[in-house]
């Protein structure tokens, strides 16, 4: 049904403060203005809980990963579209251990993570490449707003987290970055997902949405004191500041051009990379009880289809990038 209001949520990570910066500074709203439509952006403190309630309906888009996006819209029947790549993880995701500087010496250790998140992912993969499986190491299911004060006591010696977080652990006495998304790069891929109902029924909500994104990625990326200004702003809300900030910045690999993450979003290693996922994801159970195996859940990219062409839910559609790539917004 075609709707004028929508509203749209993110949580802090150093690839969505865009978002809180587009609602200060009105860019968004310019963009909605542009098309006829109102777009609030709330910030929701608690990833998962962020993502659930996009699920749940109560939110049209949320910012999250590919892997889960899958596992938790997706495999609940809720058919999203990714909209925007907005850049992959390249060292923003670590394995932190306390003490240890090797990532074997994680072996027989207990891990805090948000379990079966992005950060399960990258612990298993970076046990593959020593030799290892998540059996030589006990998970701890650990939400993001806690892990700083987790890890600050005696008991937690290994976390797997992502930025901000990571660089306010690695500032603790005797801590070591052991294994990080830059030695898996292009994995772990930070997203705008949509609704794929609504983006169907408001295709307006689609263009407005991504012309905002580039035209804040056009100013954060460029040499001024205003891209200085805009970093700034989202330094500080995301509790860092500038230095800080662009520090995170190294270790993203930011698309701020539509046509970077158009290459990614048309290559053949996107839907290998969502083949690897899915795995990993239908292995942890992570794909519903009715999920007889990986390609139960269709994965859709322009490359091909990963999955069940009978239950597609989760697109990669790079039609609205491409406007912005050709200058249609």
């Amino acid at each position: 049904m075609a709707r004028d209001d929508f509203k749209i949520c993110w949580s802090i990570y150093v690839g969505w403060m865009p978002w809180a910066y587009g609602a200060e500074s009105g860019i968004v709203k310019k963009w909605a203005d542009k098309y006829g439509i109102s777009i609030d952006v709330v910030q929701i403190n608690d990833y998962v809980e962020s993502i659930n309630q996009y699920t749940a309906g109560q939110f049209d888009a949320c910012t999250m990963t590919n892997m889960d996006a899958l596992t938790i819209p997706a495999a609940g029947g809720v058919d999203s579209t990714a909209l925007i790549a907005g850049d992959f993880s390249n060292g923003n995701d670590a394995v932190i251990l306390k003490g240890k500087n090797s990532l074997a010496d994680i072996k027989g250790q207990k891990v805090n993570l948000v379990e079966l998140s992005v950060s399960h992912y990258l612990l298993a993969r970076g046990l593959e490449s020593v030799g290892m499986r998540e059996a030589d190491v006990q998970v701890v299911n650990t939400s993001d707003a806690d892990m700083v004060a987790v890890y600050g006591t005696d008991g937690v010696t290994a976390v797997t987290t992502w930025n901000p977080l990571v660089s306010e652990i690695l500032s603790m006495p005797d801590s070591h970055k052991v294994f990080d998304s830059a030695q898996i790069p292009g994995e772990i891929i930070d997203l705008l997902v949509i609704n794929t109902e609504t983006l169907k029924e408001n295709p307006k909500l689609g263009k407005a949405l991504t012309g905002a994104w580039y035209e804040i990625m056009a100013l954060m990326s460029g040499t001024g004191e205003d891209a200085e200004a805009a970093r700034t702003f989202m330094a500080q809300a995301s509790g860092t500041d500038l230095a800080g900030y662009d520090a995170q910045l190294a270790a993203t690999k930011m698309f701020y051009a539509p046509t970077a993450a158009l290459e990614l979003n048309m290559s053949d290693k996107l839907t290998a990379t969502m083949k690897a996922v899915a795995e990993f994801s239908f292995d942890h159970g992570l794909l519903g009880d009715g999920a007889p195996d990986a390609g139960f859940i269709g994965i859709e990219t322009p490359a091909g289809l990963y999955g069940s062409s009978d239950n597609i839910k989760l697109r990669f559609d790079p039609s609205y990038m491409q406007m912005a790539a050709d200058g249609k917004l």
